[in-house]
Parts: C-alpha cells; sequence; structure tokens
C-alpha cells in the first residue's frame, strides 16, 4: 500500500471484502453448475470460464497486477495467446491426413477392384 491514509486504507479493505465476497459467490456458482451435471465439453467450458474469473481477481487485486505497468499487460495478453495456441495445436495432428488413406479413395478402389472382378 502506498500511503497510510484511512481513506486509502478503508477503500483497499472494502475491495479486498468485495473481491473476497465475489470468489466466495463465484465458488457457490461453480458448485450449483456442478450438480446440474452437464454435458462434458459444456461443462470444461463453464469451468473454465468461471475459473478465469475467479483467477483474473485473485491477480488483479490480489496480487496487485491491477496496479502494474504496461509492459505486464503486454506479458498476460502474450501468455493468453500461447496458451490458446497449444489448446489448438493437438487440432493440428487430428486433421493431419499425411500417409492414411481417405475414406473416399478407399471405397473408390473398393468399387474398382468389384467392378473388375
Amino acid at each position: 500500500m502506498h500511503g497510510t491514509d484511512p481513506a486509502v486504507m478503508k477503500k483497499a479493505i472494502r475491495t479486498y471484502g468485495v473481491i473476497g465476497g465475489l470468489l466466495l459467490l463465484f465458488t457457490v456458482i461453480t458448485v450449483a453448475v456442478n450438480q446440474v451435471h452437464l454435458a462434458v465439453p459444456l461443462a470444461i467450458t463453464v469451468a473454465l470460464i468461471i475459473a478465469t474469473i475467479k483467477g483474473s481477481m485473485v491477480a488483479s487485486i490480489f496480487m496487485h497486477l491491477s496496479h502494474e505497468k504496461k509492459w505486464i499487460y503486454g506479458s498476460l495478453i502474450l501468455t493468453v495467446l500461447f496458451f490458446i495456441v497449444l489448446i489448438l495445436l493437438p487440432n493440428l495432428t487430428v486433421s493431419d491426413t499425411i500417409g492414411k488413406v481417405s475414406p473416399y479413395t478407399a471405397a473408390a478402389e473398393h468399387a474398382t477392384e468389384k467392378a473388375e472382378k
């Protein structure tokens, strides 16, 4: 904290209380969503959204990142971009068809073999 002004202290304590209450609220929401038994992809998406919101609140207020310089935000954005790339990277391996026979090609070859007999 940058000062001992009672007004500044009171505002900081109120902010911590509000964020603590919101974290508790989002924890209750997490438990409630778990009771709904969503489909797995939707459940994972909702869980990640709630975790991102809670993590952002903790990082910005309790870790004091909301008062940091702009380059910190740049590094956070870069981290998020790399995270997205790493999450999407397995899709490249799934869609890779090099060395695999296409079902259409296999069906055409089978039809050709059948016609030759």
